[in-house]
């Protein structure tokens, strides 16, 4: 079967199509013929050689976490039932940028019949993550509510959510196009960074850095602070000591990390609102398998709008 591989650490160019044995089902997993391919920010950082502290893999390896397809077989444990059904999968492994993959059935979610596969695979990760962050914030109608990375497809996802449950909410993103989507997603206000303005109750960061510090320093006494992106290269740069001065609850990556359990509840319910019609992924860049390159280069150059997918199969 075709893959895409990290033949080293580098920039979107080591991304090489090669073949792989086609992969067999262990005990308590699946194989999935894998038609949509959902790509993080992270794939591209892990890429380039970012978080080799914890991340074990070493090139060669077949990047990618997240597979929209059908189940092909099963391995031995799991119901049988499980067989050509349409299914979204998180591979914690990685593994996804392959025209079959495996996962656990502990990670499986079915995809109802009103979802596309390819709005499957974006909002695989993206929907438990927004729901996680909302739901953690406890938003009460009319809070002020900042979100930077407003452009990015999580950014987007917590737009709405927070939106939905009545916040006032301030898009932040660089770039016009993402300003532009994140108006589109039902952000009451939206701005560059250089015109963000407080005070606010809630900060949902996608971004870190010095943006991150930034937002924080708008949040009022008692405020909530979530961070969850590092596409700036590090966490917001906050002072630890100045967030317990002023009372403010400040969550990090911990919140859209999840158990099997947890991750399998809130990817399902992610995918019901989907099928209802409350809640939408936003794809900017569909490309094929082979292109895999061209969808980490828009991810590095902040210019994508919302979600990239890699088409493997219909």
């Amino acid at each position: 079967m075709r893959v895409v591989e990290v033949t080293e650490y580098g920039g979107p160019e080591v991304l090489r199509v090669a073949r792989a044995p086609e992969p067999v089902a262990g005990p308590g997993q699946v194989v999935i013929g894998v038609s949509v391919v959902d790509v993080m920010s992270i794939d591209a950082q892990l890429r380039a050689g970012w978080g080799r502290d914890w991340f074990p893999a070493e090139p060669p390896f077949v990047p990618g976490t997240g597979v929209a397809g059908l189940v092909v077989s099963v391995g031995e444990g799991v119901d049988g039932s499980w067989m050509g059904r349409r299914v979204a999968a998180l591979l914690p492994g990685g593994g996804a940028y392959a025209e079959r993959a495996v996962a656990g059935v502990e990670t499986l979610v079915e995809v109802p019949d009103e979802v596309s596969s390819r709005q499957a695979a974006a909002l695989l990760q993206v929907g438990p993550a927004a729901l996680s962050l909302v739901g953690a914030a406890e938003l009460k109608p009319g809070a002020e509510v900042l979100v930077t990375g407003a452009g990015g497809a999580l950014g987007l996802a917590v737009v709405r959510l927070a939106r939905a449950a009545g916040a006032h909410v301030t898009a932040a993103a660089h770039d016009p196009a993402k300003r532009r989507a994140a108006s589109a997603a039902g952000a009451d206000v939206v701005v560059g960074y250089q015109e963000v303005a407080g005070p606010v109750e809630v900060v949902f960061d996608g971004v870190g850095g010095e943006v991150g510090g930034a937002a924080f320093e708008l949040l009022g006494s008692g405020g909530r602070f979530f961070a969850y992106g590092v596409p700036s290269g590090s966490v917001a740069l906050i002072d630890p000591a100045e967030a317990a001065r002023r009372g403010v609850r400040v969550v990090g990556m911990e919140q859209v990390q999840f158990a099997p359990d947890t991750f399998r509840e809130l990817a399902g319910r992610a995918l019901r609102e989907a099928a209802a019609g409350r809640l939408v992924a936003d794809i900017g860049l569909e490309v094929p398998l082979e292109r895999a390159a061209e969808a980490h280069a828009a991810l590095e150059g902040r210019r994508l709008v919302g979600k990239a997918l890699l088409l493997v199969s219909e």
